[in-house]
């Protein structure tokens, strides 16, 4: 009975440390395809966020134009990442492509909001300018003439 039992418990544990959690499926998606789609899909989360009205103003459903774009379906996309969500390191070696793509972006776009604050700073500075021209009196008012008006009435 011991041997049994010591038999069965050996199958167990043989059985249960495999390395493929999760089996392999028929329509795997590319590795790199898959950060990009993991990108696409992290930009409209954060616009998502960020701005919600600018994604309710789109009748297409964006995820759907991501998919298409990358000719999936959302059934192989959800496929192969539960595949590579089965292996912590590939996963967070693909979330660190990811993260590096945006931080590229976001300097980006940080470097190109700078250039339009300045130049919005420049022309409101210009405005201003204009705006103190025009509320400047080219003759001199006699202070005097204003108070007899203003007694007048």
């Amino acid at each position: 009975m011991k041997n049994f039992v010591f038999i069965i418990l050996v199958l167990f544990l043989s059985v249960s440390c495999k390395d493929d959690l999760v089996k392999e499926p028929k329509r795997l998606i590319e590795k790199e395809k898959m950060v990009d789609i993991m990108y696409d899909l992290s930009l409209l989360e954060a616009m998502k966020y960020q701005n919600p009205m600018s994604l309710d103003s789109v009748d297409a459903d964006p995820k759907k134009f991501v998919f298409r774009k990358y000719k999936v379906d959302s059934l192989q996309f959800a496929q192969s990442n539960i595949y590579y969500a089965s292996d912590y390191n590939t996963y967070k070696d693909m979330f660190d492509e990811i993260g590096k793509r945006l931080a590229v972006k976001q300097r980006a776009v940080d470097s190109i909001v700078k250039i339009e604050e300045k130049a919005a700073a420049k022309k409101n500075k210009v405005k201003v300018n204009l705006k103190d021209s025009i509320k400047k009196p080219s003759k001199p008012i006699n202070i005097d003439s204003i108070r007899r008006t203003r007694q007048l009435k």
